[in-house]
């Protein structure tokens, strides 16, 4: 008893929901490998921090000596997951899918067991069903069910057209359970309605429901919406190590916490010692240190980590330039030089002059490692120096 009430601290850690926990305990009491699947679309071959909320999690049932499916879905990725889409999704070509489950492949070895995880394609069975099958399939669910689905109700309602191929989705992801006889699936929180498809499925086929876990989509750097690539606010797990440091040790220290018990394998009775060592004195950022070191070891090796460190302790805490630096002419035409504002904002260290300012306000201009206080400063022509905002952004710029 004791070891399943272990077994279920684990899994529950950071997780929304557990529908329903008390099968879960069940399943657990019966002290056998459990089937986990979680289904991955190919449809964007670089994976992000974010993306690995799940997978570590899968990691976490691996060590507790479960079965692990990784599954990719190469039939539904040519239909287009509608989840949270205001409008039909292009398809994927069999070619783009094919290229994009390699890559997957490549990255999530980074955090499972290869030797414990089984792989698998659900146009294995998909691609084998019948038009009477797929037919057969959709007759197990209804339109009303379907509508029930906020995004497409949000569209039905809106008068956005909805594509017949988009229900076949949550019927796919669902059969993708029977096919596999799961006992638990995973999947992020906007996924629900497609996970409890399964269970639905599940019992019509006369098996045994599978427990759905929903996992929460991780904040950004901002600390405010979902990492994602399109509002450039993520941690690739491909990024060059110094640059992976560089932005875990960006994000606030209220978001750290976040971060370690989402992303780290740490124990958590040692994170919630850090939090006290915090308030006893200790500077956050020799925690957030840690919790860099754990991600850029994982991705790419302990060396890499100490190296990552060295290096951002020496850019950042001591001032350094980089190395790397963009060096950048702008010409004044005919003016005699550029307002210091307008100057950040050609050279592409600020997304406006506005910024400019507040970052001026702030204290996070510098030029030559001199901190800037005057807003309307002048740079006059022929001047050349190092321009740096905030802790990462910098540049050479010459005034022609």
């Amino acid at each position: 008893m004791e070891e399943t009430t272990q077994a279920l601290q684990l899994i529950q850690r950071g997780v929304e929901e557990i529908l329903v926990e008390s099968e879960l305990v069940e399943k657990l009491k019966k002290n056998k490998p459990l089937r986990i699947k979680a289904g991955f679309d190919p449809t964007a071959p670089d994976l992000h921090l974010g993306h690995t909320v799940l997978i570590n999690k899968l990691k976490q049932f691996q060590d507790l000596g479960h079965e692990v499916i990784f599954l990719i879905g190469d039939f539904t990725g040519m239909i287009g997951d509608p989840t949270g889409k205001s409008v039909t999704r292009p398809a994927l070509t069999p070619e783009q899918v094919a290229a994009n489950a390699e890559t997957y492949k490549e990255q999530v070895f980074k955090i499972l067991d290869p030797e414990k995880t089984k792989v698998a394609f659900n146009s294995e069975w998909m691609g084998k069903m019948s038009s009477a099958e797929m037919i057969q399939l959709t007759a197990k669910h209804t339109v009303a069910r379907m509508l029930e689905r906020d995004d497409f109700s949000k569209r039905y309602k809106g008068g956005k057209s909805i594509a017949i191929h988009e229900f076949l989705y949550p019927l796919v992801q669902g059969y993708d359970s029977v096919a596999l006889k799961a006992d638990v699936e995973l999947g992020g929180t906007d996924q629900k309605f497609n996970l409890l498809v399964g269970r639905d499925l599940q019992k019509q086929y006369g098996q045994e429901q599978q427990v759905v876990i929903t996992l929460p989509l991780l904040e950004g750097l901002d600390g405010v919406q979902k990492m994602s690539k399109s509002l450039g606010n993520y941690i690739g797990i491909t990024d060059a190590p110094d640059e992976m440091f560089g932005k875990i040790m960006s994000i606030s220290d209220e978001l750290m916490w976040r971060y370690f018990e989402l992303l780290s394998f740490r124990p958590m009775a040692e994170i919630n010692q850090w939090k006290e060592d915090i308030e006893a004195g200790t500077n956050p950022r020799d925690i957030k240190f840690k919790l860099a070191e754990e991600i850029i070891e994982r991705f790419h090796n302990q060396s890499a980590a100490n190296q990552a460190q060295q290096n951002f302790i020496a850019r950042f805490q001591k001032g350094a330039i980089p190395d790397d630096i963009t060096e950048i002419e702008l010409d004044t035409g005919e003016y005699e030089g550029f307002p210091i504002a307008i100057l950040l904002r050609q050279a592409k260290l600020v997304n406006s002059t506005s910024d400019a300012y507040r970052m001026i306000k702030q204290g996070a201009v510098k030029i030559n490692s001199k901190k800037v206080s005057e807003r309307n400063l002048m740079i006059e022509k022929g001047f050349e120096g190092v321009f740096q905002v905030g802790k990462r952004r910098f540049a050479k710029v010459s005034v022609k």
